[in-house]
């Protein structure tokens, strides 16, 4: 008796695993082209993003110079009303799409990452807002070894 409850509840708890996984599965399979997009207007059209209009109303808080590649810290504000996601594209890493941040009413449309930039370049985000896309960027130049070179 006490094998077929240990069995039982096993067999419930790989049930549940397996449930809770397949929406992440989902959603990977979603963004799978944007993903595996070499470039950023490569993953932005895959999100179906294409034709953002510039907006000031988004800031991006991230270092000019950054002497760590590895961890570079990127915080991310969207003032545009409405908004319900914060996707970051890092435009010179070799798979530029960071990820999409969901956010539901209600919620501050604020994210904080640490993302690892290969290179000096610009950090694009898009923000979805209304049915529209808007998007800004800027410029990360990474030092190597910390010498500004």
């Amino acid at each position: 008796m006490h094998q077929t409850r240990r069995t039982v509840t096993l067999g419930l708890l790989a049930a549940l695993g397996g449930a809770l996984l397949s929406p992440l599965r989902a959603l990977a399979a979603r963004n799978q082209g944007a993903f595996e997009a070499k470039s950023a207007v490569d993953a932005m059209r895959a999100l179906g993003m294409s034709g953002a209009a510039e907006s000031k109303d988004i800031e991006i808080r991230a270092p000019d110079i950054a002497e760590n590649g590895a961890v570079v810290p990127i915080d991310i504000t969207s003032n545009i009303p409405g908004t319900t996601s914060i996707s970051v594209f890092i435009e010179k890493n070799p798979f530029p799409y960071t990820g999409t941040f969901d956010f539901t009413a209600g919620a501050v449309p604020f994210v904080h990452l640490r993302a690892k930039v290969g290179e000096s370049t610009p950090v694009r985000v898009v923000v979805a807002a209304g049915g529209k896309f808007y998007t800004t960027a800027k410029e990360v130049k990474v030092t190597i070894g910390g010498c500004g070179g």
